[in-house]
């Protein structure tokens, strides 16, 4: 009798606590952080890994009571946006989130995407944090865009160099598709191997994005015979295809690419052929990730029922917007305040083991802090999954 008694008091006791949890996070304030970017079509695993880093990490911290910034407590809420790698769409969405009061934003993902919507976010009050290249973006008088992963020029550079001490390649070759950004990404590309020594032995060839065939596209330029072949600002989708093509015309030698590159997509369009690929991963090693970074995966993982790599890097946009609020209440409806706090900026680095700290970055590349501090972690791809080549740090 005592028994039942202690069950069915331990059972109020847990419902209660779960009643007044739940009633807690309903009395909460709500703070809508907003996600404009790519999710569909070739280059949707991009934007899909954002997303759902934002969503899966919003979701951890409302289930522990929200976020305290000031005297307030947020749940965070993400309002999300498909510009399907759409300029003008891009625009739609960013003015959707100036409608709906939203003053932090993470993406686009592309170049023409984080150009087209300069002009919205400047004018309403905006920080976003695009995924795309130009320096102009982040570099005075543009103050509004942070750099939310390392750039290809920054990228680049390191694993040429990389590949010229541990490969011997002293030849390289790139290939584009015919889009701003990739020719973007080429010219970057250019420049540095040529700054580092490097033969270039063919930069002008392109392709368009609805190419199926990429056998006449890569015949000149594999009888170039590169030591490097250099797919720049290959989509998720064009790689494997771009790679079985290599392949299968008797190219033996390094390919790579400064992109954020999905295993599953390179398993199921290339399988082994895509082995040795290499490609810009998440901002996480087995050997850097602290628990909370293992349990971001699990949590992502049971959410969507699959992981990409990327988003060990999107991880970090959300919880910069957040840390800096923190650091900044006043910041929380006006970014001149966010702006005036990311110079000082520190917190603690809940992904990483060790005393890794949150900070801004982006002097050296743009003048300015202008860049979330990731690490430069460098994939080769092998048997369906990415292992780690080598981690650098950007300034």
């Amino acid at each position: 009798m005592q028994r039942r008694t202690f069950i069915a008091t331990a059972g109020l006791s847990l419902a209660f606590s779960l009643t007044a949890s739940v009633a807690a996070w309903a009395e909460n304030a709500t703070l809508k952080i907003g996600f404009v970017g790519v999710t569909s079509g070739p280059a949707a695993a991009w934007g899909i890994s954002n997303q759902r880093s934002m969503e899966t990490r919003a979701a951890w911290l409302n289930e522990l009571g929200g976020v305290q910034i000031g005297d307030t407590t947020y749940n965070i809420e993400i309002v999300a946006f498909d510009d399907q790698k759409d300029p003008k769409r891009a625009i739609a969405g960013m003015e959707k989130m100036a409608q709906d009061g939203i003053h932090y934003v993470v993406g686009p993902n592309v170049d023409d995407g984080a150009a087209a919507v300069r002009p919205v976010a400047e004018q309403n009050g905006i920080m976003y944090f695009p995924y795309a290249f130009p320096k102009e973006l982040y570099t005075a008088p543009a103050s509004n865009a942070i750099l939310g992963m390392v750039a290809n020029y920054q990228s680049g550079p390191a694993i040429y160099k990389h590949l010229m001490e541990t490969k011997g390649v002293k030849k390289v070759a790139f290939v584009a598709a015919n889009e701003s950004d990739p020719l973007s990404q080429r010219d970057s590309g250019v420049e540095a191997a040529k700054a580092l020594g490097l033969e270039v032995v063919s930069d002008s060839v392109t392709y368009q994005v609805d190419t199926t065939d990429f056998t006449p596209v890569l015949l000149p330029v594999i009888q170039s015979a590169p030591d490097l072949l250099v797919l720049s600002g290959v989509s998720p989708a064009n790689a494997p295809q771009l790679i079985r093509s290599a392949r299968e015309l008797g190219y033996t030698g390094l390919i790579s690419t400064e992109t954020a590159q999905d295993a599953q997509v390179l398993q199921e369009g290339a399988g082994e052929l895509a082995n040795g690929f290499i490609s810009v991963g998440g901002a996480s090693t087995p050997e850097l990730a602290s628990d909370a970074m293992k349990e971001f995966v699990e949590r992502y993982t049971a959410m969507f029922g699959e992981y990409n790599d990327e988003s060990n890097t999107k991880v970090y946009a959300l919880e910069y917007i957040i840390e800096t609020l923190k650091a900044n209440p006043a910041a929380i409806d006006n970014v001149e305040e966010f702006k005036k706090t990311m110079d000082t900026f520190e917190a603690a680095n809940p992904f990483m083991v060790g005393d890794a700290k949150l900070t801004y970055v982006g002097t050296s590349s743009f003048g300015q802090k202008r860049q979330v501090s990731v690490p430069l972690v460098v994939n080769e791809f092998q048997n369906g999954a990415f292992q780690t080549l080598f981690v650098a740090k950007v300034d």
